[in-house]
């Protein structure tokens, strides 16, 4: 297979064992499973994660359910378990098909002087959510009796469980209940294998078979497993067979490939690293869940399974250009859970919609207030990600906003011009007047960079909550026009009459920082300028231990200019038609040194900026850096004392707005896409198909040309194609 189609190891490395289960992942949007092998347990992370169900062991952290894992695969000689762990191997490749969307293993191992291999491929179903699809192969160069074990794997990782209880269990299936009275139900079927004899122990449900191996001759067995939960609507049945059920899955993925696919022509370490990036966001899209996308995908338990604003500000863009319905159900999840916003803006004491900055699936807060662990005393350090980090409604408000100029798509402003109103109305409540200075005011907040806390006036946070102001306005002048009994609706719902001459002074007055008249620079927050200057390799000399917080009250960034993640310059990207060439420029080269990248959002932020100020070649290392997150593993994988690991969808999508919208420089034009060329050196051209206001267009770009054609749906012609 063409190599850009496939990530691949050719080594077995006891310490990939995580990084793997994160690089090989499968999902469907539904549940994710982890790219582990079939001998592994729960010690090894093996995790098959359900979108949207969660539960609270105890006093730990609420987090999202992992369901036991179907596919659990042992083979046995002379009583001796066979695999990577245990015994010798000879030869080992685990790699994905990304065109498909198919994990395989191949490894060939030493047991007593025979050569056993052990191949396998499954799939998590792009037709059917609830759908697994496993095939295992066992060859053998001389004769060799085996014990062959296939089994449910009751004993589920967790990193704050147990969440399963069991109810009923069969060797075939079982039901389990969760501590807050959700139930997980899992049914298995086998084909190519008879006989065996039925296994139900307290955590394996499944067959063994006692099988004598024949030299150069396959023994093959196909399972297929269907997960479900009380949330769901009907019961699934299995397709016919292993092979139908791969076929409905080929042609799904193909489709959502057609429509989505970028090809690079010049760089294929670019082109391969982009569509693992790309495969990564389709393996998520909840296509028929009204759930967001978690922070950590679908990879496990991490960040409690919560929605951060890393989906409206990272994710979205790409849905939004490639697959608008999954792009309106991230939206309208928001849009579902404004009660729990405006709840919460009431618990701090505020009016409007304060959104949660861990949002699980009605829209609570799983945020702690003590989020991170110091390395030194083991205590939990209290932080202000929930009640400071206030840009979230704005970013929510915004990505509302800037989705509904583009897709045109009526619903998102008669059901969430009230999401903009209530924020507008939050920040309002949130600011203080100065009656000397005539203004309002953004006093004791956290902007995108954590590592300052309980900072004034941040500028992002600023401009982004004048933008909503603006954007509330607008929307309901809007609405007003296009559908006077919706806006009546929203004028009942938010009380908007009563509050639009203070969100107009608001819009008007609130204080945003601005550049500099001689240097261009704009200040983070108040007084950034007063912090120590020095660059990030002099902050890094000065950790104790390598994986102690840089921020906090005793950080060693806190008195520093040293940053954690884009902020000012995240700002001026979003915001770059309001600011000169040289203002967007000049704080490029002066945030970047100061810069530590502490977040995976952070490399495709500038790989943006970089390319709007024509420094396309400042861009290419961040855009793969943000490209290649999950296929290096070179991410933090602990804050303080606390796992952070998994996949990184953020900068996935991040990656792909690198090019399509940086290297590109795709733009929306009231409702019209444009491209301009801006490509690295290296590349000869770039194409991809995006949609806007229901038409198709494909886009070709290369050194000096961008050009966009109207066509048809090329997910209809890849459905042509096989009929």
């Amino acid at each position: 297979m063409d190599q850009m189609w496939q990530v691949a190891t050719t080594a077995w490395e006891p310490a990939a064992i995580v990084g793997n289960g994160n690089k090989f992942m499968i999902g469907n949007g539904y549940l994710g499973y982890r790219g582990t092998l079939d001998e592994f347990t729960a010690e090894d992370y093996v995790a098959v994660n359900l979108l949207g169900l969660y539960d609270q062991h105890g006093d730990a952290w609420r987090e999202p359910v992992n369901a036991p894992n179907p596919f659990f695969t042992q083979v046995q000689v002379a009583g001796q378990p066979v695999g990577v762990k245990t015994t010798p191997v000879l030869a080992h490749r685990q790699w994905l098909d990304l065109k498909q969307a198919v994990h395989h293993r191949k490894t060939t191992f030493d047991v007593g002087g025979a050569q056993l291999t052990v191949a396998s491929a499954r799939f998590a179903s792009g037709a059917d959510d609830h759908l697994l699809a496993q095939r295992v192969t066992l060859t053998c160069d001389q004769a060799l009796t085996i014990t062959l074990t296939s089994a449910i794997d009751l004993n589920v990782w967790d990193i704050n469980g147990p969440h399963l209880t069991p109810v009923t269990t069969t060797a075939t299936g079982a039901s389990l209940q969760t501590g807050e009275g959700d139930t997980v139900q899992i049914h298995t079927h086998i084909a190519g294998l008879s006989g065996g004899r039925q296994v139900t122990t307290p955590t394996l449900l499944g067959t063994k078979w006692t099988l004598s191996l024949q030299p150069g001759v396959p023994v093959a067995f196909e399972k297929m497993a269907l997960i479900t939960t009380s949330h769901d609507v009907g019961q699934p049945v299995f397709p016919p067979d292993y092979a139908t059920a791969l076929q409905a899955h080929s042609q799904a993925w193909q489709r959502r490939w057609a429509r989505s696919d970028v090809v690079i022509t010049g760089d294929e370490a670019a082109q391969q690293a982009l569509r693992y990036s790309i495969y990564q966001l389709l393996l998520l899209a909840p296509h028929h869940l009204e759930m967001s996308i978690p922070a950590r995908g679908l990879s496990g338990q991490t960040y409690k399974g919560a929605v951060f604003w890393d989906t409206e500000m990272f994710m979205l863009p790409f849905f939004n250009y490639t697959d608008p319905q999954v792009a309106s159900k991230l939206l309208h999840y928001r849009i579902k859970t404004l009660p729990a916003a405006r709840a919460k803006a009431q618990r701090y004491g505020y009016d409007g919609a304060f959104y949660a900055w861990e949002s699980q699936e009605d829209g609570r807060d799983g945020v702690s207030d003590y989020n991170v662990t110091d390395v030194f005393s083991g205590r939990p350090m209290r932080t202000y990600f929930g009640d400071k980090q206030i840009h979230i409604s704005g970013d929510i408000a915004l990505a509302l906003w800037r989705s509904y100029q583009q897709t045109g798509d009526e619903a998102l402003l008669t059901d969430g011009a009230a999401v903009i109103v209530e924020s507008a109305k939050f920040y309002y409540s949130y600011s203080y007047w100065k009656p000397d200075k005539k203004r309002f005011e953004l006093l004791d907040v956290l902007g995108p960079d954590e590592y300052h806390e309980r900072v004034n006036n941040n500028a992002y946070t600023n401009k982004l909550a004048q933008e909503t102001a603006k954007l509330a306005l607008t929307a309901m002048a809007r609405l007003a026009t296009v559908d006077p009994q919706a806006y009546a609706a929203v004028c009942a719902q938010t009380d908007y009459p009563q509050w639009q001459a203070r969100i107009e002074a608001f819009a008007a007055q609130l204080k945003v920082p601005t550049p500099a008249a001689k240097t261009h620079l704009i200040a983070q927050f108040d007084d950034y300028f007063g912090l120590e200057d020095v660059l990030v390799p002099a902050v890094r000399e000065r950790l104790l231990k390598p994986n102690e917080y840089w921020g906090g009250a005793y950080g060693v960034a806190a008195d520093t200019q040293v940053i954690k993640q884009a902020d000012v310059v995240f700002m001026l990207q979003l915001f770059a038609q309001d600011y000169t060439i040289e203002t967007l420029a000049a704080n490029w080269r002066y945030y970047e040194p100061r810069t530590e990248h502490g977040s995976s959002l952070s490399a495709s932020v500038y790989a943006l900026l970089a390319t709007q100020i024509g420094a396309s070649d400042w861009a290419y290392p961040y855009f793969m850096k943000s490209a290649t997150v999950d296929l290096t593993g070179e991410t933090k994988q602990f804050a303080g004392g606390v796992y952070i690991g998994g996949t990184h969808p953020a900068a996935n999508a991040g990656a792909w707005q690198a090019v399509v919208q940086g290297f590109c420089g795709l733009t929306d034009d009231h409702g019209k896409p444009q491209v301009h060329a801006r490509l690295p050196q290296e590349w000869t051209q770039v194409s991809f198909c995006l949609q806007q206001r229901g038409q198709w267009y494909r886009a070709l770009v290369t050194q000096k040309t961008a050009t966009l054609t109207p066509i048809a749906d090329p997910a209809q012609e890849e459905d042509h194609g096989h009929a």
